[in-house]
């Protein structure tokens, strides 16, 4: 069964954006190419049990297993060695990504406390979106009696838009909740 907020993009959004946007070609019209969801843990230095749990919690949000990202070079001064486990990632494409777009907009968002909405000058200058997240805890799938770290995580949305006014317009047919 295709993911809700796929076939919202192909009967909704292709129409609106079609019309709004005057392309000459239906492919013209940017769409979600993936996201990738990351955790940053330089704690993990200390402690080697934080990046398990991190494992744990970041395949539970993004619904498949996420690759641990090592040290490229050993830095003294963060206590850094050479291949030494500092992160986390996960790449979400096709009706993951829709899935999980979904859950972010209407679920997650709303449960961060004194959500305003989220800013507009997070893109990359090519239509891509950024968006840094606090707590993990305002996924559903995490409990919050079973964790031990608040961590934050980066999701970034790419699209396949040419600049930051057709990705704005995109993320905002999806209902994303840009502040005004």
């Amino acid at each position: 069964m295709p993911s809700r907020y796929k076939e919202f993009y192909k009967n909704e959004v292709v129409p609106r954006l079609f019309k709004e946007t005057g392309y000459k070609n239906i492919n013209q019209i940017p769409r979600l190419e993936k996201i990738v969801i990351n955790m940053g843990l330089g704690e993990a230095t200390s402690n080697s049990k934080i990046i398990e749990q991190s494992v744990a919690e970041l395949s539970k949000i993004a619904g498949q297993k996420p690759v641990v990202s090592k040290a490229k070079k050993s830095i003294a001064a963060f206590k850094l060695k050479e291949n030494q486990e500092i992160g986390c990632f996960v790449t979400l494409r096709s009706d993951r990504m829709y899935d999980f777009i979904d859950k972010l907009i209407n679920i997650s968002l709303p449960r961060v406390r004194d959500f305003k909405g989220v800013s507009r000058k997070a893109f990359d200058g090519r239509g891509n979106y950024t968006l840094g997240v606090k707590e993990q805890v305002i996924f559903p799938e995490i409990s919050y009696e079973l964790i031990e770290k608040i961590k934050g995580m980066n999701i970034t949305i790419v699209t396949s838009a040419k600049n930051n006014e057709d990705g704005y317009k995109l993320l905002k047919s999806f209902n994303f909740p840009f502040r005004n």
